[in-house]
């Protein structure tokens, strides 16, 4: 291939405004997509009505919600279309109105439940990315654009919050529901560590299991204290046998000499007593029937989330985070007989990209659940003082609208995070360009961090090599390669694990093989 015809395949390649593309794409994936997944699982709002006797329990139910264009209120009371110009000019957020349905239902609970008040009401409003399926402009010929007083070339991708443009970073992180081992940085070679980043619904859980210096196996989660015996623990969820147990982690007699040192050093021999012990570890001090509440209540929630399936019972999901558990033991045990090395953080294979999609949705839980408390707030006042119960007089929009454009304005997230929103590099187009395609990784700038910093095999070709700040930023904020296409999340979960099913994969949960029928 000749130098003109690379330059006629990249001219081409570029000319279809791909350079902004993996914003565009994530973020319309949350608007057609991502928003009502996030209203699925809130699905109600419960409130305290009904608790006191003589009372009928009231929730409200959500529906649907949908996002329009981008409008303009303005003093007379008119609603305008709003382009993105018009924002920068008026220090005005390009923003449209968000609308869901939802109903106040009184009863339950034995009683026959009555729809006291339904509609779609407006409930905030979202800002829009700027050349998304959801902008005013998109579609637009560039005659058109020039018309209203956009730049034909400008490539979009970004936000115009109080007439200020931000852009979203993308964010580096290490890949969640998948098991990482590595000997403990502390102590060398001698303590063994198998770790998961258990993520569901936004909930993100730092699951550990520790092999220690004499071999026993330790596991430690949120919300309790320390770390827990891995035999005990895998009691309490419901393997009890010692054969069980062993047979789960490994058939190789080597790790299953390991196996018979935790079960000997182990203190309980059934599920009621694991449980107990569990309880008295997370409720100390309080109640029997209260610790068995409470050691239920934390290894149902908080102990590998990701396991968690809409529709499965919770004997088998506390099985499989039985063997999930098992898994993490078998990769410390191996690493410690140096059958497998020790997972690479840098590598790629073990890192995610959030892009403004996957932003924007953990910002819309947020700010859902905060007008879900609101709501919640004016239904009860309004039912203490006898008041008609109105969908539209409980939704107070601001709420939402607040929770969503103050992040982006200012760049502190949910979460902690601080930085995600970035003004957009106008110096020239190149910066725009390259501010769009940055990366940002979440560790610290004033730690070392030499491996991270590093320039690893991996990014061949997905990050570029010498487009990176000096100084405490080096190789931590890091730059797209000219070609790199970013893939996103697959559309149906469901549709992959039926095809791996087809293709003879077992035992994956909620799905049976479906036998094909054999050709003639």
């Amino acid at each position: 291939m000749d130098v003109n015809d690379r330059r006629a395949i990249s001219r081409e390649y570029f000319s279809r405004e791909r350079l902004a593309e993996h914003h565009f794409r994530s973020f319309n994936s949350f608007l057609d997509r991502g928003m009502q997944q996030v209203v699925d699982e809130k699905e109600t709002i419960e409130t305290d009505i009904g608790d006191k006797e003589g009372q009928e329990p009231v929730f409200v139910e959500l529906g649907d919600v949908r996002v329009v264009t981008p409008r303009v209120r303005e003093a007379d009371g008119s609603e305008e279309l709003l382009y993105p110009q018009e924002g920068r000019l008026r220090n005005i957020t390009y923003s449209a109105p968000v609308f869901m349905e939802m109903a106040i239902v009184r009863g339950g609970d034995e009683e026959e439940e009555v729809v006291v008040d339904q509609t779609e009401t407006k409930i905030g409003r979202m800002p829009i990315m700027v050349g998304s399926n959801k902008c005013n402009i998109d579609g637009f010929t560039d005659e058109e654009l020039i018309d209203i007083g956009e730049d034909p070339a400008d490539p979009g991708g970004y936000f115009v919050v109080n007439g200020s443009e931000r852009v979203l970073m993308t964010s580096e992180d290490l890949a969640p529901n998948k098991i990482l081992a590595e000997h403990d940085t502390k102590y060398g070679d001698d303590v063994q560590v198998a770790k998961t980043f258990s993520q569901r619904r936004g909930y993100r859980a730092l699951v550990l299991c520790e092999r220690t210096r004499d071999g026993i196996l330790e596991v430690s989660f949120p919300s309790v204290s320390g770390s827990i015996n891995f035999v005990t623990l895998v009691r309490a969820l419901g393997l009890e046998s010692d054969e069980e147990i062993v047979h789960r982690v490994s058939d190789d007699p080597e790790i299953v000499k390991f196996m018979l040192e935790n079960l000997e050093a182990a203190d309980v021999q059934t599920t009621e007593g694991a449980i107990e012990t569990l309880g008295e570890r997370v409720a100390s001090g309080q109640g029997k029937n209260y610790q068995l509440k409470r050691a239920n209540y934390v290894i149902d929630r908080y102990l590998l989330p990701h396991l968690h399936e809409e529709g499965v019972d919770e004997e088998d999901v506390r099985i499989n985070k039985a063997f999930y558990l098992c898994r993490m033991a078998e990769a410390c045990f191996e690493l410690a007989l140096g059958r497998r090395d020790a997972d690479d953080k840098d590598h790629y294979s073990n890192k995610r990209l959030k892009v403004s999609g996957d932003l924007m949705k953990d910002l819309f839980r947020t700010a859902l659940n905060k007008l879900a408390r609101d709501v919640k707030y004016q239904l009860e006042r309004a039912n203490m003082r006898n008041r008609q119960l109105s969908v539209s007089t409980v939704v107070r929009s601001d709420v939402l609208t607040e929770r969503l454009e103050h992040p982006i304005a200012t760049g502190n997230w949910v979460g902690g995070r601080s930085g995600v929103s970035q003004l957009v590099d106008r110096t020239d187009y190149m910066g725009v360009l390259s501010h769009l395609r940055r990366l940002r990784s979440p560790l610290s700038r004033s730690q070392p961090h030499f491996e991270a910093r590093d320039l690893h095999a991996t990014q061949w070709g997905r990050i570029c090599p010498s487009e990176t700040p000096e100084g405490p930023n080096c190789g931590l904020v890091k730059n797209f390669a000219q070609a790199m296409e970013l893939s996103q999340n697959v559309e149906d979960e469901q549709d992959l694990k039926q095809e791996l099913a087809d293709m003879g994969v077992q035992g994956i949960p909620g799905i049976e093989r479906i036998e094909q029928p054999a050709d003639d």
